[in-house]
């Protein structure tokens, strides 16, 4: 089985557009939506869910207000001033890190540290196929754990099915997300756009995937709309003896098909989808 990660150093490069594609044109694989901080993908693929399971990580502090005196001792080592006290301590979920402190040094034994619900994970039915997708609770961090356990439970379900690929759309940027989301990929798909921020956070990217050692190849989408910027990318790719699997264009169609709730190939044969169709036979031969 191989896995196909689609990765973009910012946002709003039609990154998931583009994995929705191949979703479409791909038969035998798992789906993994690792953008957990911001999922989008099941807009498109209408999941169904099958099984929701919570996602634990790390710790919160709670005040048993019965043992609690007020001595304050918490907040005056508390790093976060995640503390205040009134008649006991209080805590603010949203500032506590976890980190423990505060229990282990209250004098009264007055502070437990509790499993941190963070949020779910889900497996769904779609009309492409299974998809493993999560969301994290407002607030909540740990995304990178969360990551490593939507890949984890989608390449069990792509072993049970006998799935030949593991089509992952990845989150944005190159933080911890990113990095997890890189774990046994065989080969990155950066998608980018002709802007300066699109070039330099693709070099990110493409740093990162040589750090990692999985080749990378690189789409610009909406190339059109800057045509000196997109020859810029493109230079940069000789330059780094990077493959360019295709550009595609800017096409309206594409926004018409997301508002329906649809990809492009079940909306209307256009410019952008022969070139998104041209661009996954590359892929294809690549893999």
């Amino acid at each position: 089985m191989k896995e196909l990660l689609i990765l973009s150093g910012k946002g709003g490069t039609g990154k998931t557009t583009i994995t929705s594609s191949f979703a479409y044109m791909c038969k035998n694989k798992v789906i993994a939506d690792c953008d957990v901080d911001a999922a989008d993908l099941h807009i498109i693929l209408a999941p169904e869910k099958t099984e929701r399971h919570k996602f634990v990580s790390g710790v919160k502090a709670t005040v048993q207000k019965d043992r609690c005196t007020g001595c304050a001792t918490c907040k005056e080592l508390c790093r976060y001033e995640a503390i205040e006290v009134d008649e006991t301590a209080l805590v603010d979920d949203f500032s506590c890190e976890g980190c423990g402190v505060c229990a282990h040094f209250c004098p009264e034994g007055a502070i437990d540290l509790d499993p941190n619900h963070c949020g779910y994970w889900f497996v769904s039915k779609t009309r492409f196929g299974t998809l493993i997708h999560a969301e994290l609770r407002p607030g909540e961090e740990n995304s990178g754990k969360l990551v490593s356990l939507v890949k984890q439970k989608a390449r069990e379900k792509a072993e049970a099915e006998g799935a030949e690929l593991m089509l992952v759309d990845g989150p944005p940027g190159i933080g911890c997300p990113v990095i997890s989301s890189f774990s046994g990929a065989n080969f990155v798909v950066g998608v980018t756009e002709p802007t300066m921020s699109g070039l330099h956070d693709l070099e990110r990217v493409v740093e990162l995937s040589r750090h990692f050692k999985v080749p990378i190849g690189i789409i610009i989408n909406k190339w059109d709309l800057n045509r000196g910027m997109t020859s810029r990318i493109e230079q940069f790719c000789l330059n780094n003896d990077i493959q360019l699997l295709g550009n595609i264009p800017f096409d309206r169609e594409i926004v018409n098909a997301l508002v329906e709730g649809k990809t492009i190939f079940e909306f209307k044969d256009c410019k952008a989808a022969q070139s998104i169709a041209n661009i996954w036979q590359q892929i294809e031969k690549t893999l």
